[in-house]
């Protein structure tokens, strides 16, 4: 048995736009939304982070650039199951991911059992979850942004 670990981080700062929804482990929460291409998901990007770091595929931005117009407004959860997809074409099957979201707002405990669901129908693979506080300190204590740090676990699968 081959296993490997990846590692994902990503980081938004929240933007000026009411209209823009917050969108969380593809879940919507109140308030003004994440500045960013697609839909700004940081728990979705930082999981297809950590999902493509042991397969040689590439980065999120390598497969879903920026500069695309193709992938304006992107459903992040939409791409994570892409990116399972072809880490199992690839030969690699997700084991799980865990995740640490570092946010002062919103809180996350209540939404967090739907956060789970929708990330582990995305990956195929159970999706574990928890939130942190930044105690008030730097950027992310000053509820500038949202930075996320996840974990995944691979096994090869054969051919």
């Amino acid at each position: 048995m081959s296993l490997r670990v990846g590692n994902g981080f990503d980081v938004h700062r929240f933007g000026d736009d009411p209209q823009r929804p917050l969108v969380l482990g593809g879940v919507r929460f109140d308030g003004p939304g994440l500045v960013g291409h697609s839909d700004a998901d940081v728990v979705a990007h930082a999981c297809a982070e950590a999902v493509l770091g042991p397969t040689d595929l590439g980065d999120l931005g390598t497969l879903f650039p920026d500069t695309d117009p193709r992938w304006a407004g992107a459903d992040s959860i939409e791409l994570l199951a892409e990116v399972a997809r072809r880490t199992l074409d690839a030969g690699w099957r997700v084991l799980n991911v865990d995740c640490s979201v570092i946010a002062e707002r919103p809180k996350l405990a209540p939404r967090r059992a739907e956060m789970q669901e929708r990330l582990s129908a995305a990956v195929g693979a159970p999706v574990t979850l928890a939130g942190r506080r930044a105690e008030r300190m730097g950027a992310l204590g000053r509820v500038e942004g949202i930075a996320v740090f996840a974990t995944a676990l691979l096994e090869g699968v054969a051919s």
